[in-house]
């Protein structure tokens, strides 16, 4: 019994021991501290390998005998910042006192800054360095001022220091939360005097603003008045105006009266005219139209009756002209399918009323008598002699038609003469019709 009772005040002696070195081993960093973990190398962000990694807020477990942890706090630092005889713009030299709370910067990358230099130092060196700082930039600020603008506009003074040490407090790793210029002095008098010469100057203008104010006041009483006499003029004016408006506008009525009944009379007029205009315009239409039924109309119907009858004799002729036509051509190609013998049939049929054409000339032609001389050689040749004559005449007459028509007709005579022997001619085709009388 004995022995077991050893066993578990052993084991509950090494539970307790794990769990102390496990506790010694994980490390939990609150808000307002900064854990750093030395031991191994990392790479920061910008490239930079350092031995040691840290932890803002969260947990982690730390490797025994490799890793040792150190603590950073992140609480604000209040500082009074104060300079003495600091030259400003125009080498006037000013005592400035005012407040500044700083603390250690937790933006990764000025952390860093900050652990390199202040890890396991105290809050109080830590401030005292940012107070110098401070105190070095604040005197650069005051160099480039003159003291009314240090003294009137203290934030543009406080955000132009913050704007200065912001760079040399991230360099050490701090952070800048507040800084305000609480006093501006001097010790040669400098802004009291400045200060009693605007005194003066505010005092001036408040009396010459004073003054003007009553000068102001008279005078705006004064145009009171003027105005209130002008608009009694004005307003006499405009009532004057306005009769004579009135007057101008009775006239122009009146005018307008007289001129509406001229132009109702003007207009009876013509409408009067215009209405006998149009009753002598239907009385024109109305001849046209008797005009047109008595004498145009049946004018008309005699030119197309006229016209009907002049179409159907047109078509008889054209319609016996087409026959003719016809008609020479069915014999046309008779006589050309006869050949040489269809020529001669053409001016056998031909021959009579070419002789018919040949006597015709002389028909006109009266012999009431005819006297023969005889030669008076006593061999009565007279009348032979004329009537030998005959024969030659008609032969000169068909060498004349010959050259003119290009036909000879005293040949074709001889072509024709049909053998009483030859029954190949026998049957003639009958004479070509006469052609229309024109």
């Amino acid at each position: 019994m004995g022995f077991l009772a050893a066993i578990g005040l052993i084991a509950a002696f090494l539970i307790i021991a794990l769990i102390a070195i496990v506790s010694s081993l994980i490390i939990i960093c609150p808000p307002n501290r900064v854990a750093v973990i030395s031991g191994r190398t990392r790479t920061l962000s910008d490239g930079r390998t350092v031995g040691y990694r840290i932890l803002k807020g969260g947990r982690t477990i730390r490797i025994p005998l490799i890793e040792k942890v150190s603590w950073m706090d992140l609480n604000t630092i209040p500082l009074e910042v104060s300079v003495t005889n600091a030259y400003s713009k125009g080498t006037i030299p000013l005592n400035v006192q005012g407040i500044a709370n700083v603390k250690v910067s937790s933006v990764e990358g000025v952390l860093e800054n900050a652990a390199e230099r202040f890890l396991n130092v105290p809050n109080a060196h830590i401030g005292q360095i940012a107070k110098e700082t401070l105190e070095a930039n604040l005197r650069g600020v005051l160099a480039t001022l003159s003291p009314e603008e240090v003294n009137e506009d203290r934030l543009l003074f406080s955000q132009k220091l913050i704007d200065e040490a912001d760079d040399d407090i991230k360099t050490l790793g701090l952070q800048l939360d507040v800084m305000k210029i609480q006093n501006v002095t001097d010790d040669n008098l400098y802004l009291e005097s400045v200060g009693r010469r605007l005194t003066a100057e505010v005092v001036k203008e408040a009396r010459v603003a004073e003054a003007n104010r009553q000068s102001e006041s008279e005078q705006a009483e004064a145009r009171a008045r003027q105005l209130a006499q002008i608009a009694t003029v004005q307003a006499d004016k405009n009532i004057v105006e306005e009769r004579n408006m009135l007057r101008v506008r009775t006239a122009e009525l009146d005018a307008i009266a007289r001129a509406k009944e001229e132009q109702a009379s003007v207009a009876g007029d013509i409408a009067r005219a215009t209405a006998e205009q149009e009753l002598e315009q239907q009385r024109i239409e109305l001849e046209r139209r008797r005009l047109e039924a008595d004498v145009v109309t049946p004018a008309k119907a005699n030119l197309e009756a006229k016209q009907l009858t002049a179409q159907a004799e047109a078509a008889k002729i054209i319609e016996d002209g087409k026959a003719q036509v016809e008609v020479f051509r069915l014999l046309t190609d008779q006589y050309q399918a006869a050949g040489d013998d269809g020529q001669r049939i053409f001016v056998l049929n031909m021959l009579p009323e070419l002789v018919d054409k040949i006597v015709s000339t002389v028909n006109s032609v009266k012999i009431d008598r005819v006297a023969v001389v005889d030669s008076g050689n006593g061999a009565g040749g007279g009348i032979p002699g004329f009537v030998a004559q005959l024969p030659g005449a008609v032969v000169s007459l068909t060498e004349q038609i010959e050259a003119a028509t290009g036909v000879d007709i005293l040949q074709s005579m001889r072509d024709t003469v049909v053998d009483p022997n030859d029954d190949s001619d026998s049957e003639l085709p009958p004479p070509p019709p006469a052609p229309p009388a024109d």
